[in-house]
């Protein structure tokens, strides 16, 4: 057992686990002061659920191994609990729960971003509800489908999910999706879409109308999101190596020229740059290199932050437009930044990418697979939120909502002075 590859596992775990307290940091700062709690609870409820329902049967799903194509749904049995899993097999680089951990905060990250596009008038319960149903039916398969895959002894594809060792086999190159910018953020990015028309518009919803409260706490998040985000796309990689390296270098890269890209639409478009446009830049650029970090020369990283930046900053005025109120863009960030980079590896992808080799086909296998997590997560998201408002309810009361929802659902208030209440 390689002890240098296992400690790098286990701290690249422990920096994206710390992304989810920095998530709700992130969206507690955008909301209103009086649903700050409200709104942070939704982040620490899912590490809270998922990290149980992860060691109960998550894994199970997610990882199921097998022998060629691994169907689309599908359990081990012996992996459930996961006291199979106890004993570190001859020969093996790194105990079998150290990457149990490490894919238990992926979970964890992606149901608590979904929690974006409900700010400001979900019920806890119903979230938690929903958060349960979602990883089980939606996020655990599809990370079956993106990260589950095994290799032979000649470093061929020995066996896997469709949309990498399938795509392998029918097309002759299978998905680019190093770090989840399909199971992760597009999955998350649909779901959220599809919430936020569950539960329909925020009372007065219009621009301007709803500011971010605290932009320092908006700021302290993206500062811990950007950080965990080393060991989220190098921690792929499962190995302190060359290929972890070039993947932190374009988590350093990508990010930063988004930020800058994002501040210099803003200065067009709106006159100022803002700190929450630089930290939301920054989220976008961290977004779009998740797919992509091992497969893209660091040059090729800053265009895609560039691109991310530019055009994640235009797509969050979208939902003004098309008038769906995702209230802390999850859509216009992590759907349209998930799908950029996703995408941008069938064009830059080193070596397969059409800009290089001629041949479109890694375009299209990349298509495939983001179109299909996206339609497959918003179809399920939204009926399993239909179901839930229809029957317990998933929205508060307007006047709730109006009065700020941290006192009615949580029994708190994020900020009380000495001698009065805020």
């Amino acid at each position: 057992m390689d002890q240098g590859n296992t400690a790098f596992i286990l701290i690249a775990a422990a920096l994206v686990l710390l992304m989810t307290p920095g998530l709700a940091f992130f969206y507690g700062g955008l909301v209103k002061a009086k649903s700050v709690i409200s709104m942070m609870m939704l982040s620490f409820g899912a590490m809270g659920l998922i990290g149980v329902l992860w060691v109960v049967y998550g894994y199970a799903i997610a990882f199921p191994g097998s022998e060629g194509l691994v169907p689309p749904w599908s359990i081990d049995w012996s992996a459930i609990g996961l006291e199979s899993l106890l004993e570190v097999p001859e020969g093996a680089a790194y105990p079998p729960l150290a990457f149990v951990a490490f894919q238990a905060t992926f979970a964890i990250i992606t149901v608590a971003l979904v929690s974006g596009a409900i700010a400001d008038r979900a019920k806890f319960g119903s979230w938690m509800i929903f958060a349960a149903i979602w990883a089980t039916i939606v996020y655990f398969p599809v990370a079956s489908w993106v990260f589950n895959f095994g290799l032979a002894d000649d470093g061929s594809f020995a066996y896997g999910g469709w949309i990498t060792y399938g795509m392998q086999e029918w097309f002759g190159v299978g998905a680019i999706d190093f770090a989840g910018g399909t199971a992760v953020h597009i999955n998350a990015g649909a779901a959220a879409l599809a919430l936020a028309l569950v539960l329909g518009k925020r009372v007065g919803f219009q621009k301007g109308v709803h500011v971010p409260h605290n932009p320092p706490f908006v700021l302290l998040g993206a500062g811990l999101l950007w950080f965990g985000w080393f060991g989220f796309n190098a921690g792929s990689e499962l190995a302190a190596d060359g290929t972890a390296a070039l993947a932190f270098v374009n988590t350093i890269a990508a990010p930063a020229a988004a930020l800058l890209a994002w501040l210099i639409v803003e200065k067009i478009k709106d006159g100022k740059p803002t700190s929450v446009g630089a930290a939301s830049g920054a989220v976008a650029g961290l977004v779009a290199i998740t797919p992509a970090c091992a497969s893209l020369d660091p040059i090729w990283a800053i265009v895609l932050g560039l691109l991310a930046g530019a055009v994640c900053a235009l797509a969050i005025e979208l939902k003004y437009k098309w008038g769906f109120d995702d209230s802390l863009d999850v859509v216009g960030i992590h759907l349209v930044g998930g799908l950029l980079g996703t995408l941008y590896l069938g064009f830059f992808a080193s070596s397969t990418g059409l800009f290089w080799t001629g041949n479109g086909t890694q375009l299209l296998v990349q298509a495939i697979a983001a179109f299909a997590v996206l339609i497959y997560s918003f179809v399920l998201a939204y009926a399993i939120g239909w179901i839930i408002q229809k029957t317990v309810g998933f929205r508060v009361k307007n006047e709730d909502e109006v009065a700020g929802i941290d006192t009615v659902v949580h029994g708190e208030e994020g900020y009380v002075l000495e001698g009065t209440r805020a």
